[in-house]
């Protein structure tokens, strides 16, 4: 059991590594914290909250960091609100502009969300795959390229700009679109490419350069199937002592950009839920933290915004954050805004 003076030199502990990304040592905590305890008394209380799992010794210095458990028991036991009116200021002003989309201004508040936190920020829409699609329109842009246009039966729609190896004409254009059409329409997303796949003699026996087509056509419809994420802020992740080491920095620009990846991550590992907010939880990948917020529209369109960074990052800010970007979907997008628009007619 955790002692009042166990907790005390604990969230001093995690207070002042989140501010320095240095060891802490018992000079430091007496000094900037005037604890008054002796310096051999915090270094055996130290100990005993490095026994339990809750803080970690370096090799290169006799402080100690906080562990994954133990950012997980600070998040859960010991963090405080830090909201900043300011900043919620400039996300309300976003959500009050009703010509934007729901996903636009998610967007742009997670752009705030990058700059005051100096993390980065993630942004997944909702997966298409499970929709199907209505119509697809191929429109030359000249020619080597065209543009294709996918409505889905829930109007949703997307467009796509490919590029063709040879030149391809207008008349192959027209009749592929007009054989995409006549066999695709209806057909569920996911399973599009496999479909197309029976449409080779089709369209081999009716179009000239039907290979080029072919091939241009699935790597767009690829692209616009897929999920989409928005990234903000990755190159404050330059800024962050814990990605110093360039193969590390690789590898986390890599995750960034991988936006299946990001759905396998907010699906399938572990989350810890929050109980400061019934709408946001904590994601736990090694040495980084992703703070994970599900935002769903009254139409139960489902968004996800996320803030990745180092387990040392400010999570009373950052959960502020995205308590209040919750808030205002709700109130602009769910319920709320559904009955202020019933009072506006």
């Amino acid at each position: 059991m955790l002692t009042p003076r166990k907790i005390e030199i604990f969230k001093a502990i995690v207070q002042e590594f989140i501010n320095t990304a240095e060891p802490v040592g018992s000079k430091t905590l007496i000094d900037k914290f005037n604890l008054p305890y002796s310096s051999a008394t915090i270094r055996n209380e130290m100990s005993d909250l490095e026994k339990i799992g809750l803080l970690e010794k370096t090799h290169t210095s006799s402080g100690r960091v906080p562990s994954t458990k133990g950012y997980q028991f600070y998040v859960e036991h010991l963090m405080e609100d830090e909201s900043n009116q300011a900043v919620e200021l400039a996300i309300a002003q976003i959500f009050s502009d009703r010509r934007l989309g729901i996903e636009e201004a998610i967007r742009q508040s997670g752009d705030i969300i990058s700059q005051m936190t100096k993390l980065t920020t993630v942004v997944l829409g909702p997966s298409a795959m499970d929709e199907k699609l209505r119509s697809v329109q191929l429109i030359p842009l000249n020619e080597l390229s065209a543009m294709a246009v996918f409505v889905t039966e829930t109007g949703h729609a997307e467009h796509r700009i490919f590029n063709f190896e040879t030149e391809v004409t207008v008349e192959d254009i027209e009749s592929c679109t007009s054989i995409l059409n006549e066999r695709l329409k209806g057909t569920v997303l996911s399973e599009i490419v496999d479909k197309m796949e029976g449409l080779r003699p089709i369209l081999s026996a009716r179009l000239v350069q039907y290979e080029a087509l072919f091939e241009a056509f699935v790597n767009a419809f690829v692209k616009f199937a897929q999920d989409e994420v928005y990234l903000s802020g990755e190159k404050n992740m330059l800024y962050q002592p814990e990605f110093e080491n360039i193969g590390k920095l690789r590898q986390l620009m890599d995750m960034l950009e991988n936006s299946q990846l990001w759905r396998e991550i907010s699906e399938g590992h572990k989350h810890t839920p929050l109980q400061s907010s019934e709408h946001s939880e904590m994601i736990w990948l090694d040495d980084m933290a992703v703070v994970s917020s599900k935002l769903t529209t009254i139409d139960d369109e489902e968004h996800q915004l996320m803030v990745v960074g180092p387990s040392r990052m400010e999570y009373g800010r950052v959960v502020s954050l995205m308590n209040y970007v919750s808030e205002m979907v709700e109130e602009v997008y769910g319920k709320g805004g559904q009955d202020e628009r019933q009072e506006d007619k």
